[in-house]
C-alpha cells in the first residue's frame, strides 16, 4: 500500500508494540526502522534508520501510563520525522491521556487536555487519530485536522455474536455517558437504563439508583474508560439488586490502573470486554473475566484511507 502522494511510513513509540505490530500487519506494511531508547538519566533519543524524505508518515503511540514518558516519545519522534523531511506526520493516538481533564473543575485548576493538544501541535504534527475521545469536543481543541474514530462497530458485532438481543439492556454507568449509551442501544435496537450515581455527603459511600426496569434482562454497561474499576463494580451490584439477569461491560480504554484488574476479577461482573488500545498488563490479562477486542484492523483501514486520500467517516456510517 501506498500514500497517494508518497510512500506510508508506520513509526511506533514503545507504548504498544503488540497493537502497532499489528497494524503493520493489517496494511501490509513493516514498521519504520527507528531507536526510541532511553539515556542513563532518562532523556529520551530518537533515531529514524530509513528514508522518509517526502514520506506519508504515522506514529502510532498511545499516551498511556507513563503518560509523561509516553507523550514525550511522541513529541520527539515528531521532531526527528519533521527534521528528516517527512510530508506529512499523522499522530495515531488510540489512547489520549489527559483527556479526562477537558474542562475547569474549580478555580486556579488547568485545562490539561488543551495543553497537550496545544504540545502536540506545536511539535509539527499535521494530522490527529484518536479513539473514542473522553468528551468530543477535544476535537476542537487541536488547531489541525482530528479524526475521532468510533470502537462501538467492533462493540456491536460483538455483542451480536455473543447475546440474545431480545433480552439485553445497554445501560449508562452515569448520567454523562447517556448519549454514547444510547447510540449503542439504538445499534443493536435494545432498551436503554441510567445509572443515577450520588453521594449525598462527604465520606459517605456512592448511592446508586437504576432509572429503568433492569428486572430480568442480561444488562451490557457502556463507557469510554475504564480505571479503578470502583464505579463498574457498584453499578454492576445495583443492577442485579434490582433484577438484572447478569451484568457485562463494553469499556473502549482499559487504564486500570493499581488494583482494578483484581476488583474486577472479584465483582459480580460476568465481564468485561476492552479494546488494545493500551497495552494490557500482567495484571489485565491473567484476569479471567476481562477479555480484549482488536482495533488493529479499524485504525488499519483509517491509516489507508488517510493515506489514498479517502473518506474516514464512512467507516462509521
Amino acid at each position: 500500500m501506498s500514500a497517494k502522494n508518497g510512500s506510508i511510513k508506520l513509526v511506533a513509540g514503545n507504548s504498544n508494540p503488540v497493537l502497532a505490530n499489528e497494524i503493520a500487519q493489517q496494511l501490509g506494511l513493516p514498521l519504520t526502522k527507528a531507536v526510541v531508547r532511553r539515556f542513563a538519566d532518562m532523556e529520551i533519543f530518537v533515531e529514524i534508520h530509513e528514508n522518509v524524505r517526502g514520506s506519508d508518515a504515522f506514529i502510532i503511540q498511545s499516551t498511556s501510563f507513563p503518560a509523561n514518558d509516553h507523550l514525550m516519545e511522541l513529541l520527539i519522534i515528531t521532531d526527528a520525522l519533521r527534521r528528516s523531511s517527512a510530508r506529512r506526520i499523522t499522530a495515531v493516538i488510540p489512547y489520549f491521556g489527559y483527556a479526562r481533564q477537558d474542562r475547569k473543575v474549580g478555580s486556579r485548576a488547568p485545562i490539561s487536555a488543551k495543553l497537550v493538544a496545544n504540545l502536540i501541535t506545536h511539535a509539527g504534527i499535521d494530522r490527529v487519530m484518536t479513539l473514542d475521545l473522553h468528551a468530543g469536543q477535544i476535537q476542537g481543541f487541536f488547531d489541525i485536522p482530528t479524526d475521532n474514530l468510533y470502537a462501538s462497530p467492533l462493540m456491536v458485532r460483538d455483542i451480536k455474536e455473543r447475546f440474545d438481543l431480545a433480552n439485553v439492556m445497554v445501560v449508562s454507568p452515569d448520567v454523562g455517558g447517556v448519549v454514547r449509551a444510547r447510540g449503542l442501544s439504538k445499534r443493536i435496537n435494545a432498551p436503554l437504563a441510567i445509572i443515577d450515581k450520588r453521594r449525598e455527603r462527604a465520606g459517605e459511600s456512592e448511592v446508586m439508583n437504576v432509572i429503568g426496569d433492569c428486572a430480568g434482562y442480561t444488562c451490557i454497561l457502556i463507557d469510554d474508560i475504564v480505571d479503578s474499576g470502583g464505579t463498574l463494580v457498584n453499578a454492576a451490584d445495583a443492577l442485579l439488586a434490582n433484577g438484572a439477569k447478569d451484568v457485562y461491560a463494553y469499556i473502549t480504554h482499559g487504564v486500570l490502573s493499581g488494583g482494578a484488574a483484581a476488583r474486577i476479577a472479584g465483582s459480580r461482573l460476568k465481564e468485561l470486554v476492552i479494546t488494545d488500545s493500551i497495552l494490557p498488563t500482567e495484571a489485565v490479562s491473567k484476569a479471567p473475566n476481562i477479555r480484549t477486542l482488536s482495533i488493529a484492523g479499524l485504525i488499519g483501514e483509517a491509516i489507508g484511507r488517510t493515506a489514498a486520500e479517502e473518506s474516514v467517516s464512512s467507516l462509521f456510517d
